[in-house]
């Protein structure tokens, strides 16, 4: 089968040039602005593009801009690894934002995050967390066809990145390595390499990562993620409310070793430390990266010798810039065929049953480990409990040492369906149709707090009613 040049405008080498040097940046954080700004010799920075409003920027980010620092928009709710067509809406967004910050590039994770629906005839999910794909040739096929309509609906180059895991598929056709080279072989997109996900699925599912990025296109990296986790219930989380941890920094100068990335950035999203500890793991960063560098003779870009871009992200002299008339239209070529139909349904019931076992209870999917579930399900119930705390600090303050409990027993049997904002709401109304909180006055402001966002009246046996039905048809 013939495939598309990996010189294709849509790489970012070609007509869309891409990032360029970005250098040494962090993950912009509301928590963290004025430490951001303060930080002495940053280049970039990177902001989750969901808690962005394109139309308004927050001055803090502004300010940088008017500095001449890079800000590109990183996604998390896309979903590109799912069995649906990425959302126009989500990447109407995407775009706005990108165009917003005069960002060089756009990035988001090889995931899925939702499943059910239409395409299963099951109800729609959310995990609220970034959930691996599985390494098969159907999963493969669905990811280059979502990845060509990302890229056709984006103003600028896409750069997906590689996630952690707790949990593998049973019955994958490819390493991690494998799986991203024939991505970018077919699409051209760049890659967001994050060592640190390299050291957790080392840790997790006993990939080597020196191995990965042995098979991996370095040359098609964008730029690099750096952050740091712990050890929790037998296995690594990813929690970037850590300190960097060596063996991340080691696996950095393994791939600075090959090629000189474009950009490091530090992601931190909990548990910030002072000013002072950013600036000293950020300066870590890049003599890390130095230090690797030296004796490699390799100027940006390069690989061995073999010239993959110039600094600027323009292609090299000579080189072909391929336009939508170049693509084969040959009848085995790689479209959306009735083969891609089938493809998709096979990875959305699959995906669908672990979403199912992960957030509604429903039984385990052959294959997979049952401890390893075990934790998935707690640290998804615990980040949902965490976020909606985030979104609506309200419920925290008003049920008091309670919150947590209260919530993680909700969510044994509310999966989340329609995203963190509208979970908050769901686990109100539920508090309040079973008469709690037994304290009357916190039970007089949560009914005024979900009065205030949802409806006039509180929820009474009606809605009792509907959403009793509505949780036995997910359990179904």
């Amino acid at each position: 089968m013939k495939q598309l040049d990996t010189r294709s405008s849509r790489s970012g080498l070609g007509s869309r040039s891409g990032p360029g040097r970005l250098g040494i940046g962090i993950g912009w954080r509301p928590e963290i602005a004025d430490a951001v700004e303060r930080l002495p010799g940053l280049d970039w920075v990177e902001v989750v593009a969901e808690n962005l409003c394109s139309g308004h920027l927050p001055a803090s980010l502004a300010r940088l801009r008017e500095r001449g620092v890079t800000v590109v928009p990183h996604g998390v709710s896309l979903g590109i690894g799912g069995a649906e067509r990425p959302d126009e809406k989500r990447l109407a967004d995407l775009a706005a934002r990108a165009e917003a910050l005069g960002s060089p590039l756009v990035t988001e994770h090889i995931a899925f995050v939702r499943a059910g629906g239409a395409l299963t005839a099951s109800p729609r999910l959310e995990a609220g967390h970034l959930l691996p794909v599985p390494r098969t040739r159907d999963a493969l096929d669905v990811l280059c066809e979502n990845v060509r309509i990302a890229q056709d609906a984006l103003p600028v180059p896409l750069a997906l990145e590689n996630i952690a895991a707790l949990i593998s598929w049973p019955g994958e056709e490819m390493t991690e390595g494998q799986f991203l080279a024939e991505l970018v072989e077919r699409t051209g997109v760049r890659l967001l390499i994050d060592v640190a996900n390299l050291h957790t699925n080392h840790l997790n599912r006993g990939e080597d990562p020196v191995k990965a990025l042995d098979e991996l296109p370095v040359e098609a990296i964008a730029y690099v993620h750096v952050a740091g986790g712990m050890e929790r219930d037998g296995v690594w989380h990813d929690t970037h409310a850590h300190p960097v941890p060596r063996p991340v920094l080691d696996i950095l100068a393994e791939l600075r070793s090959r090629i000189d990335p474009p950009g490091v950035l530090l992601e931190r999203d909990d548990d910030f430390p002072p000013a002072e500890e950013l600036a000293a793991e950020l300066e870590t960063i890049r003599a890390t990266v130095t230090e690797a560098g030296r004796g490699q003779g390799l100027p940006p870009g390069v690989v061995g010798g073999d010239t993959a871009g110039t600094a600027d992200g323009d292609a090299g002299a000579g080189a072909e810039t391929r336009t939508d008339t170049d693509v084969d239209t040959d009848t085995d070529a790689d479209t959306d065929t009735a083969a891609h139909a089938h493809a998709r349904e096979r990875l959305g019931l699959a995906q669908a049953a672990l979403l199912s076992a992960l957030v509604a209870g429903t039984p385990a999917p052959e294959g997979f480990e049952a401890r390893r579930l075990g934790v998935q399900i707690r640290a998804l119930a615990a980040k949902r409990a965490d976020v909606v705390a985030k979104v609506a600090p309200e419920l925290p303050e008003i049920l008091g040492g309670g919150y947590r409990a209260a919530f993680l027993a909700y969510a044994k049997s509310r999966p989340m369906q329609e995203g963190y904002r509208r979970d908050a709401l769901d686990f109100a109304e539920q508090l309040l149709i079973a008469g709690r909180p037994e304290d009357p006055v916190a039970r007089r402001r949560l009914t005024h707090w979900w009065q205030d966002r949802a409806a006039p009246r509180p929820p009474g046996r009606t809605t009792r009613l509907v959403r009793a039905a509505r949780a036995a048809l997910v359990r179904r």
